[in-house]
């Protein structure tokens, strides 16, 4: 029985969430967890008079070590696009501001720091958090 034969049967991965990624997830796409339970579960319920070849079972286990790569690769581009998004913020240390509030009045001030909350970097003014794309004008002090 093949994987794909498994996550037919089982319908694994249509609502499968990976505990080992910390980004969310699409309900329909499988994370190494899943992907290393389809293996063991087909190893236990493979014919055995007709075993897993050991072609097959190494090209799996190398789809396996691809998947895990791949979202460690992910997990390294989430990494630095944060990094490249708090780079690019810094850049508005020292300068005045304008934005509107909340409630649509139009503030300005000297950027003081920047913090990411949540992957969004935030512009620190006085003891105010303003979000870099509420900011419409940049200038020097």
């Amino acid at each position: 029985m093949s994987l794909t034969d498994l996550i037919s049967q089982y319908g694994i991965g249509t609502s499968s969430t990976s505990s080992s990624t910390s980004s969310s997830d699409s309900t329909s796409t499988l994370g190494k967890d899943d992907f290393l339970q389809l293996l063991v579960t087909q190893l236990k319920n493979q014919d055995p008079l007709d075993p897993v070849k050991n072609e097959d079972f190494i090209a799996q286990l190398a789809q396996f070590n691809s998947l895990e790569q791949m979202m460690n690769l992910n997990t390294s581009f989430s990494k630095m696009l944060e990094l490249q998004t708090l780079s690019g913020a810094s850049n508005f240390i020292g300068k005045q501001v304008s934005w509107f509030d909340s409630e649509g009045a139009e503030q300005n001030g000297v950027v003081d720091a920047v913090t990411v909350i949540s992957g969004t970097p935030m512009l620190v003014i006085g003891n105010q958090q303003v979000s870099t794309s509420d900011i419409y004008a940049i200038s020097n002090p």
